[in-house]
């Protein structure tokens, strides 16, 4: 019953109401998106501010960068297990629901005036975020007609544009309520945004595809004891490990952050090996997930620069940038407004873009707008090296943070939907959800390098270091440009 139902196509879409010329679930889909990354984008932007904040809890910044890192980079490996309880256990749709209720959850924790409440509160909302980022974008896929609906590049780039809308609105509300009021209640505006998202999620979700709500391979009673049992083993070994470290007073933070990180490189790689060496799959799809391999280092390198906005360029502008505007000061946090903006303002752009290039049969292969978006990237810090000269002890203009958003957008539009879209094109059917997070362990990955740069003490505000990620991103562009044939080859009749 279960394996029929996998097959089973979308609802025909022809005779009811449309979401920008899309399937009605996508509205759903959409909105339930924007208040997730309302409440996570707003929390975000508060979270380097607030921990080297002296009400805070005023670290250095060194500190905050891998705390940071960690955090992103945990969010982003959860999505791996995220697509396997979609896959295997409670399939996309209801992982979804139950993962709003748990990021809700760590929202409220965050609002707790203790400390090590507030590090439980950042576990509780990245463990929701990896259950629900693999399954609704999984979903988003499920609205469509295959890997050739004409639709289909497009109804990711709508779908970016939810989560970009939730973006913005995020440090201008949340950000501002938290620097200018009461941190805690900045945390607590974003579990609301999550408790929304829930409810608007419950409401349209009766016009999502049959097949959001089919387990694909359910497991069997066997199963599901040894992963209870294996569980169980590794959480005894953990609680017993910290809690010798922490009885003996070993413990400091880098004895949280530091294996997190290592296992961020280590995880990502494991993974692809392990899909790679899965007999059961086709010569085609052995194809396909090697060209895919291509995409995942090219992401990593991106993200790797990219996630650096809410942390590098935050800490750096909360020093060394001028935020006041003909005598009006304005919070730090709304620069993380300046992204999610220039997206929806450049979105549908690129979208139409596409689609006409698409109609003459001229559109860009992924490959080369992958190659674009990492030089394009790579630029972006070569750009940050000139306000970083100029700053020295005093303030540069605002404008330079906003020159270097732009690079970055740009780059991301042609990198980040097209990734997800060619990520549910190239999995394997067995793997769906789980290779929708294998493509947010990219961003592991990527933090993950940078966490682990930071924790060894590396002033990642430093000339020499930011010139080294922007070469590393443009020379990894234009290979990957150099060597788009023999990629497109193993991606088949994949574009």
């Amino acid at each position: 019953m279960a394996s029929s139902l996998t097959k089973s196509s979308p609802p025909s879409h022809g005779a009811e109401k449309t979401f920008f010329g899309h399937p009605r679930g996508l509205a759903t889909l959409f909105m339930t998106e924007m208040w997730e990354r309302f409440s996570y984008y707003g929390m975000r932007a508060l979270l380097p501010l607030y921990l080297i904040a002296d009400e805070g809890l005023n670290l250095d910044a060194g500190t905050a960068v891998a705390i940071y890192s960690v955090y992103v980079a945990t969010v982003y490996l959860l999505a791996l297990p995220g697509g396997w309880f979609g896959d295997r256990v409670w399939g996309p749709r209801k992982t979804t629901a139950i993962a709003a209720g748990v990021i809700m959850a760590g929202h409220l924790l965050l609002a707790v005036p203790m400390d090590a409440v507030f590090y439980v509160g950042l576990l509780f909302v990245a463990v929701g975020s990896g259950l629900l980022k693999a399954n609704i974008s999984t979903m988003v896929g499920h609205l469509y007609n295959g890997a050739d609906d004409p639709r289909r590049d497009g109804g990711f780039t709508v779908f970016y544009m939810g989560i970009n809308m939730g973006a913005f609105a995020a440090p201008l509300v949340i950000g501002t309520v938290g620097q200018t009021v009461d941190w805690h209640l900045g945390f607590v505006l974003a579990a609301v945004g999550m408790g929304l998202g829930l409810v608007q999620f419950l409401v349209g979700t009766k016009h999502l595809a049959a097949e959001s709500s089919v387990v694909p391979k359910p497991l069997s009673a066997a199963e599901r004891a040894s992963t209870l049992r294996k569980a169980m083993y590794w959480l005894i070994v953990a609680v017993v490990f910290y809690g010798i470290v922490g009885g003996t007073g070993h413990f400091t933070l880098k004895w949280a952050t530091v294996p997190l990180l290592v296992l961020g490189l280590l995880i990502p790689v494991s993974v692809l090996v392990r899909i790679k060496r899965d007999k059961e799959l086709t010569d085609t799809e052995q194809s396909k997930v090697s060209g895919y391999i291509w995409f995942f280092a090219a992401a990593a390198v991106f993200w790797m620069i990219y996630d650096q906005g809410g942390s590098t360029l935050s800490i750096f502008a909360d020093e060394h940038v001028n935020t006041e505007v003909l005598g009006w000061e304005f919070p730090v946090s709304w620069f993380q407004s300046v992204n999610p903006v220039l997206i929806m303002a450049l979105a549908p752009v690129f979208a139409t873009i596409w689609l006409a290039l698409a109609r003459k049969d001229k559109e860009p292969s992924t490959i080369v707008k992958f190659a674009g978006g990492l030089v394009l990237v790579g630029i972006s810090f070569f750009v940050f090296l000139l306000p970083l000269v100029a700053s020295g002890d005093g303030k540069v203009s605002p404008w330079w943070l906003v020159l270097i958003y732009f690079c970055q957008t740009v780059g991301e539009l042609l990198l980040s939907p097209v990734g997800l879209s060619v990520t549910t094109k190239m999995a394997p059917a067995k793997y769906a959800s789980q290779m929708m997070g294998v493509w947010f362990l990219a961003v592991t990955a990527g933090d993950a390098v940078t966490g682990l740069v930071a924790e060894a003490g590396v002033d990642l505000n430093r000339t020499g270091f930011v010139a080294l990620e922007a070469a590393l991103a443009a020379v990894v562009g234009i290979g990957i440009f150099l060597n788009r044939g023999k990629v497109k080859r193993l991606m088949g009749d994949i574009r």
